[in-house]
């Protein structure tokens, strides 16, 4: 009984030192993770401001010269001269051509003559009125012979009319010998050259002019902005801009001055057009370009980069960076993009930080860094 008890009291030794070099093991294992760095997430960062913030309708539109004229001559003639050269810029009045002008010249001088020669025959008829009226009234002569001088003389009146009416007819056709430009603008291509033939009724222009300065920029918005389209232009002047694709930093400068009478059943969309001066001649009749109308200015906009929004499938979200480098996940609910920048209508105020780099990073509660952004190569080039 007593070896027994010994080795009872061996066993109970032992269990407990394995027990103790456990419990040991495993408080210096807590311990080791309990020690641990909590791990710093390096991100970018931008602020939320409040500034003021176009309030923009972005859509494209095509150049639209506001006049086209097909130039054509009036009568048939054959081309003496050009006086101008493709795509050259020409004034209204400018001579564009000359036609050849012989028969025009000869048709007026025989006109001219025409004229001299009725305006004797008239000359002589007055006289013979004249002299039978003092014998009619004394009855030396009868009332029948001065009336027939009498419609011999408005005859005579009638045909010296006719022959100035046809007159003037001669010095018009002598004027359509020469083709003036009837508007400012650019031609195209001149498609007759000198000694060719040409009529009125030609399907081919003798060129085409457009005017391109001013010049309009037609294009559309959807119905939904008509309301705010017109009370913004009931304000006044309703500035529009125009970019040029692959011209952006040149962006034109115009105003809308047309509405469309009717919504577009079929797009649901207004048309309009804006007019600009156009004095570099940037604008181009049928070119491309990106068209942004401001309705009005928001002046107290809560702004953030747009690198910092987020979508998830509910909704648009963004993390803020606390004061103690925590950050939390923000919902937001965002108003519009303008360019690099968003507009939030709730959930965020002025003031405070939000990272715009690294989110996938992140979960509520994470410890960032904010690191600054990498200069690219362009930025340090243009340093001194």
């Amino acid at each position: 009984m007593k070896r027994l008890g010994l080795l009872l009291i061996l066993f109970g030794l032992i269990g407990a030192a394995a027990y103790y070099f456990h419990f040991e093991e495993s408080g210096s294992d807590a311990a080791v993770v309990t020690d641990l760095p909590v791990a710093v997430e390096p991100v970018l960062a931008g602020d939320v401001v409040q500034k003021p913030i176009p309030i923009d309708i972005d859509t494209v539109g095509r150049v639209q010269a506001i006049s086209t004229v097909a130039v054509r001559s009036r009568i048939d003639g054959v081309i003496e001269s050009v006086e101008v050269a493709d795509g050259q810029e020409v004034k209204a009045g400018e001579i564009l051509f000359n036609l050849d002008d012989q028969e025009a010249q000869a048709e007026l001088r025989t006109a001219e003559a025409t004229l001299e020669r009725d305006r004797s025959n008239l000359a002589i008829a007055q006289r013979d009125e004249e002299r039978l009226q003092p014998l009619a009234a004394k009855d030396f002569a009868s009332r029948q012979q001065l009336d027939q001088l009498a419609a011999a003389t408005a005859a005579a009146k009638a045909t010296v009319a006719a022959d100035e009416a046809q007159l003037e007819a001669a010095r018009i056709r002598l004027s359509y010998t020469v083709i003036r430009a009837p508007i400012d603008g650019r031609i195209g291509t001149i498609a007759s050259k000198v000694g060719s033939s040409i009529r009125p009724n030609d399907v081919t222009a003798l060129m085409t002019i457009n005017q391109l300065q001013p010049i309009y920029v037609s294009f559309a918005i959807p119905q939904r902005h008509l309301g705010d389209l017109q009370d913004a232009m009931a304000k006044g002047t309703l500035p529009v801009i125009a970019k040029i694709p692959g011209r952006e930093d040149e962006p034109q400068a115009g105003s809308v001055t047309f509405i469309e009478n009717e919504v577009d059943p079929t797009t649901n969309t207004v048309s309009l057009k804006a007019t600009f001066p156009n004095a570099s001649d940037r604008l181009w009749p049928g070119q491309y370009v990106n068209v942004v109308v401001t309705l009005s200015v928001d002046e107290a906009a809560i702004v953030v980069p747009s690198d910092a929004v987020q979508i998830s499938q509910d909704g648009s979200y963004v993390f803020v960076i606390h004061p103690d480098s925590t950050v939390e996940l923000r919902p937001i609910t965002v108003a519009r993009t303008v360019g690099a920048e968003t507009v939030v209508a709730t959930g965020l105020q002025p003031g405070e930080r939000v990272v715009t780099e690294g989110q996938l990073r992140l979960e509520p509660g994470s410890k960032v860094e904010i690191k600054a952004p990498v200069a690219t190569a362009v930025e340090t080039a243009a340093r001194p």
